[in-house]
């Protein structure tokens, strides 16, 4: 558990309770063939056990930092260009049953980082399309550069973004994601950042690292649980069935339950206190 797993096609660096994933297959712009997929799954899965959220403590046993912010970003000159050409060429072959594999382990991932505990920022560059247009939508925040392209390229193809749909749904809503699933070509930096689909916008890939950083640096200062606990409180306000009374009984609830919390008492104790809270000393 201390040590990540070792990888080939993805690298990961450790610094503090900091995480850094790149997709590391540059001279195929980073599309995403089973083994990156596979590995990517599996680094997920070990960020988000090595997390705060999951762990509930600031560190381990021997003092070392658990897991609040991972950046996710892909080596040379393109984020991910999609899914390998190799790929897409075997499934026209494969049985259904074959294809629902391969489905099943691409679901994996894009759930895996959509859900993840830590606050998930998104570095990226050049193109995003197909799968890398549904890792980006699956990010909590994301800064690309000027020049980036941004597409949900499937329809191109004869076939739908559907795998990654309920990520890209839910960043941008109905009528968008409806729309670039129909048009499938690529939107640049501006209507990116005009439909929601990043956040920030730098001129440079030289410039993308200063802006993760500044952005960790805000992000520290938020409750490691509380950052995990918005996520959930939105799943459920996402999948909402009941009435409006039932809404209002569970948010006193979950205020009720985060207040009274070993967090929600550190926050309340250091603000009165006129201190530093506990998780930001780091």
């Amino acid at each position: 558990m201390d040590t990540p797993p070792t990888t080939e096609l993805v690298s990961i660096e450790i610094h503090g309770s900091g995480c850094h994933i790149k997709l590391d297959r540059e001279d195929k712009f980073n599309a995403l063939n089973i083994q990156m997929i596979t590995e990517l799954c599996t680094l997920i899965d070990w960020t988000t056990e090595r997390s705060v959220g999951l762990r509930g403590e600031l560190t381990d046993s021997a003092g070392t930092a658990f897991l609040r912010t991972l950046v996710l970003s892909g080596a040379g000159r393109h984020f991910c260009a999609g899914a390998d050409i190799k790929m897409m060429r075997d499934a026209g072959a494969n049985s259904p049953e074959e294809n629902r594999i391969d489905s099943e382990r691409l679901d994996r991932l894009f759930n895996g980082l959509w859900s993840h505990p830590c606050f998930t920022i998104g570095a990226i560059q050049g193109v995003a399309l197909g799968g890398g247009a549904g890792l980006v939508a699956c990010l909590d925040h994301v800064i690309a550069t000027s020049n980036v392209k941004i597409a949900l390229s499937e329809g191109k193809l004869g076939i739908l973004p559907a795998v990654i749909g309920p990520y890209v749904y839910r960043r941008l809503g109905s009528a968008c994601f409806r729309r670039l699933a129909m048009q499938a070509s690529q939107i640049d930096a501006e209507e990116a950042l005009r439909t929601g689909f990043i956040e920030a916008v730098v001129e440079q890939v030289a410039d993308l690292s200063p802006a993760v950083d500044t952005l960790v640096e805000e992000v520290l200062g938020t409750g490691p649980q509380a950052v995990t606990l918005a996520k959930k409180l939105t799943l459920q306000f996402d999948r909402w069935g009941g009435s409006d009374e039932d809404l209002r009984e569970f948010t006193l609830d979950f205020t009720s339950r985060m207040r009274g919390s070993k967090e929600g008492q550190e926050g309340l104790s250091s603000f009165l206190d006129k201190r530093p809270a506990n998780w930001k000393n780091e």
